[in-house]
């Protein structure tokens, strides 16, 4: 029996998940020690296959999970990440992350979360 479209978008929503974490929330690696802020998600992995083959085979995400771009740090630089959503963890440090895109791109409210700047919403 032939799919209508409806019953294939219906399949294809099922397999999307939502993202657990938010543009501006601060997160962790779950293994490794790096944090920062999360600055866009994607609802599935949207990179190189080149990239993605270059994660050893024990460690490699599967595809079918949402993925974050992240300004993050680690003890000796900042940089960008780009992390599947099952190797994060909230971040409930509190601390300010010092990655320097995070002041141009986000403020920190009264309890210390980063949301856009409204400059960036026009």
């Amino acid at each position: 029996m032939w799919l209508t479209i409806l019953d294939y978008l219906s399949a294809s929503m099922s397999k999307t998940r939502n993202a657990k974490f938010k543009i501006g929330q601060v997160v962790r690696h779950r293994v490794f020690p790096f944090r920062g802020v999360v600055f866009d998600i994607d609802p599935q992995f949207n990179n190189t296959e080149e990239w993605y083959q270059s994660i050893p085979a024990e460690v490699r995400p599967h595809k079918d999970q949402p993925f974050y771009h992240l300004f993050a740090e680690n003890a000796e630089t900042e940089y960008i990440a780009y992390v599947s959503e099952q190797n994060l963890l909230a971040d409930t440090s509190g601390k300010p992350v010092r990655h320097p895109q995070v002041a141009k791109v986000f403020e920190q409210d009264e309890t210390g979360d980063y949301r856009p700047r409204n400059s960036l919403l026009n």
